[in-house]
């Protein structure tokens, strides 16, 4: 009994040194991107030492490689060792996003942030919940999450472009512009940031500055319908009524669902005097999209028995 004591007061931590080099070969390895070769470190790892910390590197690797189903195994192996494991919560959040599963998003991220003491993985957390919460259709608290999550420095130009359509949704258009600005900085080449710049810029009724963002849309594809739509509208709040109808009816010819382009077109015939048609257009841009503006002139133009009409 005592020779093992001796034995083991001077070999204290062999096999926790092994599992701690092991370890670190193989983040050394994921860091230069050679999964294949991390997940024979982890195995050595794992094989030494079962615990919550070499089944999360393995699970790592896993996730590296494509290999969905072990990954899955070893996170939920991990969770039921350590349940408040917090970057296992935020992996298994990031599967479910995978699966199309929002409502364990939710959970796993909910559960990393009460747990993570990290502020990157906090931050990413704070994004997949918002994204999540998106297709959930829970818009304050989306837009809280993304808030937080993508903070004034954030890259992640899908989750701005979000964030973005979510302050336009709710009429917070000089916030959306600010995202918009941002995008078009990392993402200069990018009609589409052009484009809803422009008409963010147009919502705050800022006509000159649009007409120069929807001109860089036009100038990366000259018949991008968006940006038409756009600057057709432009065109006619400034009074240049050809211009306008040029415009409007390039952009309707590529994308004729588009209800904002069917309003300038309605608005132009009422301008003209064509009261039947501009309400044909007025009355289907209200059963495409939700605008304001359509139904005001659908109730004061086109009476009761149009379509569309509540």
């Amino acid at each position: 009994m005592l020779s093992c004591l001796l034995f083991m007061l001077a070999f204290p931590a062999i096999g926790q040194d092994d599992v701690a080099r092991y370890l670190a070969a193989g983040d050394s390895l994921m860091r230069i991107e050679k999964p294949q070769r991390a997940l024979a470190e982890y195995e050595r790892a794992l094989k030494l030492q079962p615990s919550a910390t070499t089944y999360l590197a393995r699970a790592k690797a896993w996730n590296a490689l494509d290999r969905s189903d072990r990954f899955l195994l070893d996170v939920e192996q991990v969770l039921r060792m350590d349940s408040v494991n917090a970057t296992a919560h935020y992996l298994r959040a990031e599967y479910a996003m995978r699966g199309g599963d929002m409502q364990r998003v939710v959970h796993h991220a909910s559960r990393c942030l009460e747990h993570s003491t990290k502020s990157e993985e906090r931050n990413k957390a704070l994004v997949l919940r918002g994204e999540a919460r998106v297709e959930l259709k829970q818009y304050p608290g989306a837009i809280l999450d993304l808030e937080q999550g993508l903070g004034n420095t954030s890259t992640d130009t899908e989750s701005l472009a979000t964030l973005a359509r979510l302050y336009d949704g709710v009429g917070r258009y000089a916030d959306a512009l600010a995202i918009l600005e941002r995008l078009c900085e990392l993402e200069p080449r990018s009609v589409g940031h052009w484009s809803n710049r422009s008409f963010e810029l147009i919502m705050l009724e800022r006509y000159d500055e649009a007409m120069q963002a929807v001109e860089q849309a036009l100038a990366l594809d000259k018949d991008e319908p968006i940006a038409l739509s756009n600057r057709a509208y432009i065109h006619f709040k400034q009074g240049r009524v050809k211009e306008a109808w040029s415009d409007v009816e390039r952009s309707l010819r590529s994308y004729p669902a588009n209800p904002y382009a069917l309003r300038t077109r309605g608005v132009l015939r009422l301008q003209a005097g064509d009261v039947e048609k501009a309400c044909d257009d007025l009355t289907l841009a209200k059963v495409l999209g939700d605008i304001p503006e359509v139904e005001q002139l659908v109730k004061e133009h086109c009476g009761n028995a149009r379509p569309g009409k509540k």
